[in-house]
């Protein structure tokens, strides 16, 4: 009988250790539970307080059928459901809730309203009403990667401003919201804009997907949630103030990218320049 030399003998049970540590290890990524957390934030709108009625979050594991009973229920779990959306800006949100969750992935979220939902304007509540297609509750796609033991942070953006929708002339509102959800491993763009007087909205912009938010009381801001790449940054003040922006700031899966302060000019320093020519 021929025998194997002992060099090839001694690579072959190598490979044999390494494939079967291989695949020990894959096999307890995909075992076990992971933790899901879920937050809520929103980018700016032109009225006064935007209320939404939370009742939780729903998600669906990748391995079970979306008309199904297998979705995982995270209930917001407070004494007051109702949060004011446009508070949860400037990196403030809203935690919902948490789960363990059996490894693999989820491949739907879905957010779940309750019917008292109003905005305020000038001081009075106009309710909003709520499509009762959407009281089911408002499924994103999200194909998540779950593995054991790791903890995932996901957050819901509800874009206040393009969720709203006035009827007509009857002085209705509804509310048709426009939500996406991102993992909390995203790229994110913090700063510092002054003054503090020219209250900008900050708007992060890449091919066709605008993010945005409100600068705090200390000038700080940032754009969480964000897709890795090159964004233009637009500063939008008040009347008083000139816009600014910035151009190919770059992003990082994981990273947040510092931006140097940024000063805005007043729109009569700009007339002065003008004039004298500088």
């Amino acid at each position: 009988m021929e025998t194997l030399p002992i060099k090839n003998w001694l690579f072959g049970l190598a490979g044999l250790l390494l494939m079967a540590s291989c695949s020990s290890e894959d096999k307890e990524t995909m075992e076990g539970t992971a933790t899901v957390n879920v937050s809520l934030v929103d980018a700016p709108a032109d009225y006064d307080e935007v209320w939404i009625e939370v009742l939780g979050v729903e998600l669906l594991p990748g391995d079970e059928e979306e008309d199904g009973d297998g979705w995982v229920y995270i209930p917001y779990d407070e004494e007051d459901t109702h949060i004011n959306l446009l508070s949860l800006v400037n990196g403030n949100e809203a935690y919902i809730g948490s789960e363990e969750i059996s490894a693999g992935s989820i491949s739907k979220l879905r957010l779940v309203l309750g019917d008292d939902n109003y905005l305020v304007i000038n001081g009075e509540e106009t309710p909003l009403t709520t499509p009762s297609a959407q009281q089911s509750g408002l499924k994103l796609q999200l194909d998540q990667e779950l593995m054991a033991g790791i903890q995932y942070d996901l957050v819901i953006d509800f874009d206040a401003a393009k969720s709203i929708v006035k009827a007509g002339n009857s002085g209705q509102y509804i509310l048709k919201p426009v939500l996406r959800v991102v993992a909390e491993q995203s790229a994110s763009i913090e700063g510092k804009v002054l003054p503090v007087e020219a209250h900008p909205v900050i708007y992060g912009i890449i091919n066709e997907d605008t993010v945005s938010t409100f600068a705090d009381e200390s000038g700080s801001f940032a754009l969480r949630g964000l897709a890795e790449g090159d964004y233009t940054i637009i500063f939008d003040p008040t009347e008083e103030y000139e816009a600014d922006t910035l151009y190919s700031v770059p992003t990082l899966d994981g990273e947040i990218t510092v931006l140097d302060p940024v000063e805005l000019e007043t729109t009569a320093d700009v007339e002065i320049e003008i004039e004298t020519g500088n």
